[in-house]
C-alpha cells in the first residue's frame, strides 16, 4: 500500500521525539549504569562515554529488535487497531511524546528513573485512552509479566553481584599478603566468565540481524568455550606479562600501550629506580580515604598512611625544569612516561588553558567561535563526578559521605588496579546488554509509526529496520556524552562507596540479569538492576551505614511515579487529539 502522506507530520514528530526519548535513555539510564565505573575510577568520564557509544550502538544494532517487538506488540492490544492503523500511528506518537517529556523532566531534576517504566506507562495511557481497560494486554503475556520483572530483577541482580563480591572479598581482598597472588589466580577466571556471558547473549537466540539464531546446544557451547579460550589466550599472552611487570616488579615506567608488546616484557630487564613520589598505580580511594586501625591491616586492608597522599601525587607532576635540577639518577622522564592521574587530566588541563585564551577573544572571531563550540560539545564530559559525589552538602539526598566511607573497608590499590581492567570489560558487557534491551523503549513505538506510515498496516510481524536501531543507538550515546553527568553525580559513591572490585561485581551482576532478560524478550529495568546490585554489594561491607538509604528512597520514588506520570501525559494527549475534529476529518477522508 501507499504511504499515508496525509500523516507526514506524525512521522516527523515521532522522528524528533524518538531521538529525544533515546537521548534521555543515554542521559538517565546509561548514566546511572556507568556511574559505577566512573565512581570507582576504573574509567574516566570520557573513556566511559566512548566505551558506551560503541557498546550501546552495537547492542542496539545487533540485538535491539528482539525486545523492541515486545514493546511494540505486547503492551497495547495491537489487533484492535487493524481497522484503523492511523489511530495506532497517532497512539505510538503520543506515547513517545509522553515518555520523552517525562524523562526530560526527571533527568533535569536528577531523578534516576526507569526508561522502561516510562514507555510502558505511556503505552498503557494510550491504550486506555483508545479502548479503556480492554486496550491493554494486562495478562502474564503482557503487562503483568513486566510488572513482576520490576520486583524480581533487582533481587536477582543483587544476588548475582553479592555472590561475585563475596568470592572476591574472602578469596582475594582480605587475604593479607596473599591478596595480590590470589587476584592473579582468579583474574583469568573472571575474564573468561565475563567474555562467555557476552558471547552467550549474541549466540543464544540473540542476533537476528547477524542471522545468528536457532543454534543447536552444541554450537552454542562451542561458541562460548571458543570465546573463553580466545580471551584466556590474550590474557596469558599480553595482559599477564604487563600486569606482572607493573605490579609485582613495580615498573613505574610502564604505560598502557605496553600491553601490546606483552610477550617481550618477560625479558625487559631490571626496573630503573623510581623517582620520589611516583607510584605504579593510582589511589582509587583518593578523596574518600579514612584512617584504619591495626586490626584492619591483618585482613589486607591498607591504612591511608601507606598509600600515596595528595601531596605525594603533586610530586609526580614536577615540571621539566624542576626535574632537570635533580641528580641524573632521580630525574623524571618526560611527562608521558610518569604514573600520574591519567592522560585525561593532563588533556583537560591543557584544554582549559586553550579555552581561557579563546574565551578572551570576541565570540565572532574564528578562534573565539571555535572555542565556544568546543566548550559546548565537551562541557558534559569534563564534570568532576567524584567531587560532586563526595560533597556532604549536596542537599538532603547526599547524606553523610564521611560515615559511608568509614563503614566500607578500603583495600590494596594494586589489587584494585587488577579489577579496574575487569570493570572496563564488565562495563562494556553491561553497556552492550543495555543497548540490546533499552533501545526498544525509544525505537519500538517509532518503528510502529514508520511501518504504519509506509504500509498502512499495523505490521505486528514486520522486522525492525536496521536504520532505526542505529538511529536509537546513536541518540543514546549522544545523551550520555552531553548530559549524563547530571544523573551520574547523584549516584555512585552517593549510594555506597565504590572501588573497582565492588564495581566489577555490581556491573557483572546487573549484566547477567539483563542478558537473560533480553533472551526472554523481557523489557526489564536496567536502572533497577544496577541499583539493586549496588545496594546488595554495599550490604556485603557488613555495615548498613555504608548505604545511603535516602538516595535509595529517591530512586524508588522515581520508579513509583514514573509509570502514572508518563501514562497520564500520553493518555491525555491521545484523548484530546483522537477526539479533535481535525483528526477525525482526516481519518474519514482516508477511508
Amino acid at each position: 500500500m501507499l504511504a499515508l502522506h496525509q500523516f507526514d507530520y506524525l512521522l516527523a514528530i515521532g522522528f524528533i521525539f524518538a531521538f529525544l526519548d533515546a537521548w534521555n535513555i543515554g542521559a538517565n539510564d546509561v548514566a546511572n549504569s556507568f556511574a559505577t565505573s566512573v565512581s570507582s575510577r576504573s574509567l574516566t568520564y570520557p573513556q566511559a562515554a566512548c566505551l558506551a557509544a560503541i557498546c550501546e550502538f552495537l547492542g542496539a544494532l545487533l540485538l535491539g529488535s528482539r525486545v523492541a517487538d515486545t514493546i511494540r506488540n505486547k503492551i497495547i492490544a495491537v489487533d484492535l487497531f487493524e481497522s484503523s492503523p492511523a489511530t495506532l500511528m497517532l497512539g505510538m506518537t503520543c506515547a513517545i511524546i509522553g515518555s520523552s517529556l517525562w524523562l526530560t523532566f526527571a533527568t533535569k531534576i536528577g531523578l534516576p528513573v526507569s526508561t522502561t517504566h516510562s514507555i510502558v506507562g505511556a503505552l498503557i495511557g494510550v491504550g486506555v485512552a483508545c479502548f479503556g481497560r480492554d486496550g491493554v494486554v494486562w495478562g502474564w503475556s503482557g503487562f503483568s509479566q513486566i510488572v513482576a520483572s520490576w520486583f524480581i530483577a533487582p533481587a536477582i541482580a543483587g544476588a548475582f553481584a553479592a555472590i561475585l563480591f563475596m568470592i572476591t572479598k574472602y578469596g582475594v581482598l582480605e587475604r593479607g599478603d596473599k591478596a595480590l597472588r590470589n587476584a592473579f589466580y582468579l583474574l583469568p577466571v573472571y575474564y573468561c566468565f565475563t567474555a562467555s556471558v557476552l558471547c552467550l547473549v549474541i549466540v543464544w537466540k540473540g542476533a537476528p540481524n547477524l542471522h545468528i539464531s536457532d543454534m543447536s546446544p552444541g554450537q552454542i557451547a562451542g561458541a562460548v568455550l571458543g570465546t573463553a579460550g580466545g580471551v584466556l589466550f590474550l590474557y596469558l599472552m599480553f595482559f599477564l606479562p604487563y600486569l606482572r611487570r607493573r605490579l609485582v616488579q613495580e615498573d613505574w615506567t610502564m604505560r598502557w600501550y605496553h600491553v601490546f608488546v606483552g610477550p617481550t616484557l618477560w625479558n625487559r630487564g631490571p626496573v630503573p629506580p623510581a623517582p620520589p613520589g611516583v607510584s605504579v598505580v593510582q589511589d582509587y580511594y583518593r578523596g574518600h580515604r579514612v584512617e584504619m586501625d591495626d586490626s584492619t591491616q591483618s585482613n589486607g586492608i591498607i591504612p591511608s598512611e601507606k598509600l600515596p597522599s595528595q601531596e605525594e601525587d603533586k610530586e609526580i607532576n614536577l615540571s621539566e625544569s624542576e626535574s632537570s635540577q635533580l641528580p641524573e639518577s632521580e630525574q623524571l622522564p618526560p611527562v608521558e612516561m610518569r604514573v600520574a592521574e591519567g592522560p585525561s587530566d593532563r588533556f583537560f588541563a591543557r584544554l582549559a588553558e586553550i579555552e581561557k585564551e579563546g574565551m578572551a577573544r570576541k565570540w565572532y572571531s574564528p578562534r573565539g567561535l571555535l572555542t565556544r563550540i568546543e566548550w559546548a560539545f565537551t562541557r558534559g564530559i569534563r564534570q568532576d563526578i567524584i567531587g560532586h559525589q563526595q560533597q556532604s552538602k549536596g542537599g538532603l539526598l547526599a547524606g553523610d559521605a564521611a560515615a559511608r566511607n568509614r563503614a566500607a573497608p578500603q583495600y590494596d590499590n594494586k589489587v584494585e588496579y587488577l579489577y579496574s581492567f575487569l570493570q572496563a570489560l564488565t562495563a562494556g558487557t553491561a553497556s552492550f546488554a543495555h543497548g540490546s534491551n533499552d533501545v526498544s523503549n525509544a525505537i519500538g513505538p517509532f518503528t510502529t509509526v514508520w511501518i504504519v506510515w509506509k504500509q498502512n498496516t499495523v505490521g505486528s510481524k514486520n522486522q525492525v529496520p536496521v536504520w532505526i536501531l542505529a538511529y536509537g543507538g546513536a541518540a543514546i550515546a549522544i545523551g550520555l556524552w552531553t548530559y549524563g553527568y547530571n544523573i551520574m553525580r547523584n549516584l555512585g559513591n552517593r549510594l555506597t562507596p565504590h572501588s573497582p572490585s565492588r564495581g566489577f561485581s555490581m556491573e557483572l551482576g546487573a549484566a547477567i540479569t539483563v542478558v537473560f532478560a533480553s533472551k526472554l524478550s523481557l523489557p526489564i529495568s536496567t536502572t533497577q538492576c544496577i541499583v539493586g546490585a549496588t545496594v546488595f554489594v554495599g550490604l556485603c561491607n557488613g555495615d548498613w551505614r555504608a548505604i545511603n538509604f535516602r538516595m535509595v528512597g529517591w530512586c524508588y520514588l522515581g520508579w513509583l511515579i514514573t509509570l502514572p506520570c508518563a501514562g497520564l501525559m500520553a493518555g491525555i494527549l491521545m484523548g484530546i487529539i483522537i477526539n479533535a475534529p481535525h483528526f477525525l476529518e482526516q481519518y474519514t477522508l482516508q477511508y
